[in-house]
C-alpha cells in the first residue's frame, strides 16, 4: 500500500471528527478576536479625542480604517493562502493584530493609530479571519454547515464581552495599557493558527496550499527559453497583460457586475448601506456618555447588542433557509435593512439608558437578519462557480464605504455639535439602500415574469434574473476551494 494512500486516509479520518472539532473551537476564537474586537473602540473614543485633542472626524478614521481593511482584504489575504496555507496565513494575522495594538500603547498622535490600530491590526485581523474560516471547509465535508454556524457564535461572544473588558481595563489603567493587554490577547491567534495544522492528501502535498496554476503564457515563454531563443518584448508586455487580466478577473468579478442585474442591484444596495451601517458602533457609546450616561452603562449597550445576537442570528438563519423563503430571502434582507434605519430614530426621540437599552433591542434583532442574510442572498444571485470572485469586489466596495461613512459623518456633527446627526444620517443611508434593493429586485421579478409571459427566447434565460442558485456539497473526494472570502456583520 502505498505512503501516499495512507496519508490521505489518514486526513479523512481528520474529517468531521476528533481534530476537526478542536480547530472548530479555535474558529470560534478566532471569530471573537477579530471581527469581535472593533466593537470595542468607542468604549476608548472620548479618551483619545481628550488626550489627542482631536476631532470627532478624526478619531473616528482610525477604527473605520480598521473595519475597512477587515473587509476588503480578502483578495490579499487569498494570495497569501495560496502561496503559504491557512494555518500560516492565521498565525501571520494574529502577529500583525497582536504588534499593531502594542505599538498603538505607545502612539504619540491620532494618525500614527491609523497606521497601527487601523492598518496593521486590520490587515491582520483578516487574515487571521478568512483563513480560519477556509480552514473549516478542509475539516469539515458532512457538518460544514453546522460548523460554519457555530464559529460565528463567536463575533457575537466578541461583540458581547470586548465592551466589557475593555471598560474595566479602562477605568484600572487607562488606554495605553489597555491597548499593551490587548496586543498580548491578540497574539493568542497564533495559538488558534498553530491548532490548524493542515492536513494532506498524498505525501507532502498539503490540502490547503495547493500550487497556482500555471498561465498559458509563461509555459509558452518557458518553452521558447528551453529552445534557445528570447521572448519577444511585446510577447512578454502581453502575456503580463493578460496575467493581470486574468487575476483581476478571478479575484473582482467586475464582468458579473456588468452583466448580472441581480447582482449588480445587490452591491450597489449594500455598498451604499454600509455608509450608514457602522455609524451606530462607532458613536453610540461616546453619544451615551455626551447625554449624561455613566461610561460603564454606556460599554454595556454594545455588550447587550452582542448578547442579543448570539441567539437571535442562528434563528435567523433557520428562518431564511425554509422553502417558503426560497427566491425572497432578498425581500427579507431588505426589510431588516429598513427596521434598522428605523430604529435609529428612537436615539432621535431620547438618550435615557433605558430608551436606549430598547434602541439596542430592535437594533441587534435587525443587525442579526443582516449578519445571516447577506452572503445566503449573494448566493442566490450569483452562480457558485464565480461566487468567490464575486465576494472579492463585493467586499472591496463595501469596505470602501465602511472607511468614509464615519469620518464623514463625524466631520459633521464637528460642525453642528449634534450627535443626533449620526442617527439621522445612518437612517437615510440604511432606509433609502433597503427601499432601492426591495423595489428593485420587484421590478426584476417583474420583468422576467413578463418575458417568460411573452415567450422571448433567451440564450441563457436563468443568467441575468434573480432566482435561487442550487448550493451542492462537494463530494468528500474532492477539495473544497482555496479560499472563500466570508465575512460577517
Amino acid at each position: 500500500m502505498s505512503q501516499g494512500g495512507a496519508v490521505a486516509r489518514e486526513a479523512a479520518k481528520s474529517q468531521d471528527q476528533g481534530w476537526a472539532w478542536m480547530v472548530l473551537l479555535a474558529a470560534v476564537l478566532l471569530q471573537a478576536l477579530t471581527l469581535g474586537f472593533p466593537s470595542c473602540i468607542g468604549v476608548f473614543f472620548t479618551d483619545l479625542q481628550r488626550d489627542f485633542h482631536a476631532s470627532n472626524s478624526e478619531t473616528s478614521w482610525f477604527p473605520s480604517i480598521m473595519v475597512a481593511v477587515l473587509h476588503g482584504g480578502g483578495p490579499l489575504c487569498s494570495i497569501l493562502v495560496k502561496r503559504f496555507g491557512c494555518r500560516f496565513a492565521v498565525m501571520l494575522g494574529g502577529l500583525l493584530s497582536g504588534v499593531g495594538m502594542v505599538s498603538s500603547s505607545f502612539c504619540k498622535s491620532i494618525s500614527q493609530l491609523f497606521l497601527t490600530a487601523g492598518l496593521i491590526t486590520g490587515l491582520g485581523s483578516c487574515f487571521s479571519f478568512q483563513a480560519g474560516v477556509t480552514v473549516l471547509g478542509y475539516y469539515f465535508v458532512r457538518w460544514r454547515t453546522l460548523a460554519n454556524a457555530i464559529a460565528s457564535t463567536g463575533v457575537s461572544l466578541g461583540f458581547t464581552l470586548w465592551p466589557l473588558l475593555s471598560q474595566h481595563l479602562l477605568d484600572e489603567m487607562g488606554w495605553r495599557n489597555t491597548f499593551l493587554i490587548f496586543g498580548g490577547i491578540l497574539l493568542n491567534g497564533c495559538v488558534c493558527g498553530a491548532i490548524m495544522r493542515p492536513l494532506q492528501l498524498t505525501s507532502g502535498s498539503p490540502l490547503q496550499s495547493p500550487k497556482p496554476a500555471e498561465e498559458p503564457g509563461r509555459r509558452a515563454e518557458g518553452a521558447q527559453l528551453s529552445n534557445g531563443t528570447s521572448p519577444h518584448p511585446n510577447l512578454q508586455q502581453q502575456t503580463r497583460r493578460t496575467a493581470c487580466f486574468q487575476m483581476l478577473q478571478k479575484y473582482l468579478a467586475f464582468d458579473i457586475f456588468c452583466q448580472n442585474k441581480g447582482y449588480q442591484i445587490y452591491t450597489i444596495g449594500v455598498t451604499w448601506m454600509m455608509m450608514g451601517f457602522a455609524l451606530p458602533h462607532v458613536y453610540l457609546v461616546p453619544y451615551a456618555i455626551h447625554n449624561g450616561v455613566e461610561e460603564r452603562r454606556a460599554a454595556l449597550l454594545i455588550s447587550i447588542i452582542g448578547f442579543i445576537n448570539i441567539f437571535i442570528r442562528p434563528l435567523t438563519g433557520l428562518l431564511s433557509g425554509h422553502r417558503v423563503f426560497t427566491g425572497r430571502r432578498i425581500y427579507l434582507f431588505s426589510l431588516a435593512v429598513l427596521l434598522c434605519g428605523l430604529s435609529n430614530f428612537i436615539c432621535i426621540i431620547s438618550a435615557e439608558f433605558s430608551v436606549l437599552i430598547i434602541y439596542c433591542v430592535i437594533l441587534s434583532i435587525a443587525m442579526s437578519g443582516i449578519g445571516a442574510l447577506t452572503f445566503q442572498v449573494l448566493m442566490d444571485v450569483v452562480e457558485m462557480d464565480r461566487f468567490s470572485s464575486a465576494l472579492g469586489l463585493f467586499t472591496v466596495l463595501e469596505s470602501i464605504t465602511l472607511l468614509i461613512g464615519p469620518p464623514l459623518t463625524g466631520l459633521l456633527v464637528d460642525i453642528t455639535s449634534d450627535f443626533h446627526y449620526v442617527f439621522y444620517t445612518s437612517s437615510f443611508f440604511l432606509i433609502s439602500a433597503a427601499l432601492f434593493m426591495g423595489l428593485s429586485f420587484c421590478t426584476l421579478e417583474k420583468k422576467n415574469k413578463l418575458k417568460e409571459a411573452s415567450k422571448v427566447p433567451l440564450d441563457n434565460p436563468s443568467r441575468y434574473q434573480y432566482n435561487e442558485v442550487p448550493t451542492e456539497l462537494q463530494s468528500e473526494s474532492q477539495p473544497p476551494p482555496a479560499v472563500v472570502y466570508i465575512t460577517s456583520i
